[in-house]
């Protein structure tokens, strides 16, 4: 449905949102509309003061101890299970662990080592790169003819599930226009064809509703730093479905995916659960700052959640609407919210200096090569009024040309 006809007023939206008091639960800098929470969320506040009391009494009193009073060695499943909640997966599914490229690694390798007659691995060219980088190392290291395909666009997909696809590999939500996929067709069109699959939720968990249950996905993997709110670089997850669990063995066979790590066995032998696919010893300061966080939405509403995504997406294709045309901004999110995630990104000339001239005034979004200017939108502390004033500061800048500025134009590592 394309819900952009319907003309939305920003105060009446604030008044009857009932995700208004989550704003109050996070740390947001006074003069700043944060439109990159898709990139990295907000802090919420809790989590200060949960980071503080572990390194101030788990560790700085308990020491090793807290490994066992504190719990800290099953920060990853109690992790993991909160995550599960919101990405419609079972019990002992998921697990958070490592980063979202090493667990595209591990399910990835399961993935093939299951289809292992087949040789192709499906994906689209403009997927995120760390993932098509991933694909393309692991088809190196297996040989034996294994190689990575891309679609050019969504529409070419179901044509290239073939019977020598093994595994079809996609984000959900494309980082760059916002495209979301229609998980349950393309799983449902790739499994009748005996292909496996691997969603990357990066920019779909804690933004919408997913059902990995109910599409019976076979691998997930996703970030902890955007719409979850984990923190810098936090902790990714992975998900497996039960029907492949124990089947085979993950190739980053470190102790923690051992059936009894603290049995010290010499010999290798792999947990039959989720647990085989942690590796290494976790982090504890960031999954505790991760374990956190979710706990901030245990009791969020994911339809509510997502039903504001997509009024203030709506709204503000809307306000950027009356003058996009005229200074060269072409929407590249589709307009139809069942097509789209939870951001809304243009194409123009100079997009990295109008973002810049942005951030300046305070209203922080993000630029993606080699045109996009990317706009997030963070239901849980995101008003309508605040959309409605970046929009209006996004006419002004591209108006009077205030993006046509000496330090706009320096690019730097992060933008």
């Amino acid at each position: 449905m394309d819900n952009t006809t319907i003309k939305i007023d920003a105060t009446q939206a604030d008044l009857s949102d009932p995700l208004r008091a989550y704003r109050d639960r996070f740390e947001l800098p006074e003069g700043v509309i944060y439109l990159d929470g898709n990139s990295l969320g907000a802090l919420p506040k809790s989590v200060r003061q949960r980071v503080a009391k572990t390194i101030a009494e788990e560790w700085g009193e308990q020491l090793i101890r807290s490994w066992n009073t504190a719990d800290w060695v099953h920060l990853p499943q109690r992790v993991g299970e909160k995550i599960a909640r919101l990405i419609g997966a079972g019990e002992r599914t998921v697990v958070a662990a490592d980063s979202t490229s090493i667990n595209l690694f591990k399910v990835l390798s399961a993935a093939l080592d299951l289809n292992q007659e087949r040789r192709k691995i499906v994906s689209e060219r403009d997927n995120f790169p760390t993932d098509l980088y991933i694909a393309e190392g692991v088809a190196k290291q297996i040989g034996k003819g294994h190689g990575l395909v891309l679609a050019d666009t969504p529409k070419d997909i179901p044509d290239m599930l073939d019977e020598d696809v093994a595994v079809l590999m996609l984000t959900h939500v494309n980082y760059r226009n916002g495209y979301r996929h229609d998980m349950a067709a393309l799983t449902r069109a790739a499994h009748d064809k005996g292909i496996l699959v691997i969603w990357d939720l990066a920019h779909t968990a804690g933004a919408m509703p997913i059902d990995l249950t109910g599409t019976q996905a076979d691998f997930a993997i996703g970030c902890g730093y955007k719409y979850l709110n984990g923190g810098p670089g936090a902790p990714a997850f992975l998900y497996v479905n039960p029907r492949h669990q124990g089947g085979f063995r993950q190739p980053l066979s470190g102790w923690f995916g051992h059936r009894a790590p603290f049995d010290f066995d010499s010999v290798y032998s792999p947990s039959s659960s989720i647990e085989q696919y942690l590796c290494g010893t976790p982090p504890v300061l960031a999954m505790v700052a991760m374990d956190e966080a979710m706990s901030l939405w245990d009791d969020v509403d994911m339809e509510a959640v997502r039903a504001k995504s997509i009024g203030l997406c709506d709204f503000f294709i809307q306000e950027v609407g009356e003058f996009a045309e005229q200074f060269g901004l072409e929407l590249v999110t589709p307009r139809n919210s069942g097509q789209r995630g939870s951001q809304v990104s243009y194409s123009c000339d100079n997009g990295y200096a109008i973002m810049q001239a942005l951030i300046a005034r305070g209203v922080i979004g993000d630029f993606r090569a080699p045109d996009i200017i990317r706009f997030g939108m963070t239901p849980l502390y995101l008003s309508f009024a605040e959309v409605a004033q970046a929009a209006a500061i996004l006419k002004e800048i591209v108006a009077t040309r205030a993006w046509d500025q000496p330090e706009y134009q320096v690019r730097g590592a992060v933008t």
